[in-house]
């Protein structure tokens, strides 16, 4: 019988210590250069190793920072008040969001539906990726209904927080009328927003929030990476 390959040695030893405890949930594993001089091969045949555990689930990479070793899911309630980053915080998770997109647009017909708006009308249009101590979590379109939020697309520029940008643009309080929950696969964009595989599974919510009066503040349309959040559906 011929000699194992070095790569799939190297993806036993590595998943040998794992499993023994010599990195927790969400440590970082040493570099490809560091793991080349260990087993004495070139980073290529390391490269190939942390790809198959990559693929199996075990470890995730991220874009310019290394490979990490999976974490348990987070914890993410969907409630009638749901909040991301009183979700995350409340896990003991740094919340934080990186924004792809922020302006004003005409709105479709089924946007114009869903936000109770007449088709052509205005809405604002936040486009962005959720983080979880520093690992993305989602990717997520808001749509805002211009008409009554004049100056949101300045609070959402200046603040974090989708709530307090709309608590500043008058919007005292918000919840959420209802959310619709699917399943999808990441495509090539999503995976390198998301940092995941391409194909990967994603849990998609769709959602409505509304005002005191009932009045739609915020459609919000979110994917979140299957095995980094776990959706937890609470009643109200």
């Amino acid at each position: 019988m011929g000699r194992r390959a070095i790569w799939l040695e190297i993806e036993a030893t590595l998943r040998e210590e794992i499993a023994s405890g010599h990195y927790r949930p969400g440590d970082k594993l040493p570099t490809e250069a560091e793991q080349a001089r260990r087993f004495g091969v070139n980073r290529h045949t390391v490269r190939r190793a942390l790809a198959a555990l990559q693929e199996a689930g075990v470890v995730h990479a991220r874009r310019g920072a290394g490979v990490f070793l999976t974490s348990e899911p987070t914890t993410y309630p969907l409630t009638s008040r749901t909040r991301f980053h009183a979700n995350l915080a409340a896990g003991g998770h740094v919340a934080e969001h990186r924004v792809l997109r922020l302006d004003t647009r005409r709105c479709d017909a089924r946007e114009a539906d869903l936000l109770g708006l007449e088709p052509g009308a205005d809405v604002h249009v936040r486009e962005g990726v959720g983080l979880s101590d520093g690992l993305p979590v989602t990717l997520y379109t808001s749509l805002f209904p211009a008409d009554i939020l004049p100056g949101l697309t300045e609070y959402l520029g200046e603040l974090a927080s989708v709530t307090k940008a709309l608590n500043a643009a008058g919007v005292a309080d918000y919840t959420r009328a209802w959310t619709r929950i699917s399943a999808e696969r990441a495509s090539s964009t999503q995976s390198g927003h998301l940092q995941c595989p391409e194909g990967a599974a994603l849990l998609r919510a769709t959602s409505l929030n509304i005002d005191g009066s009932g009045r739609p503040v915020e459609y919000g349309d979110t994917c979140f990476v299957g095995d980094r959040i776990e959706l937890v559906v609470e009643a109200s």
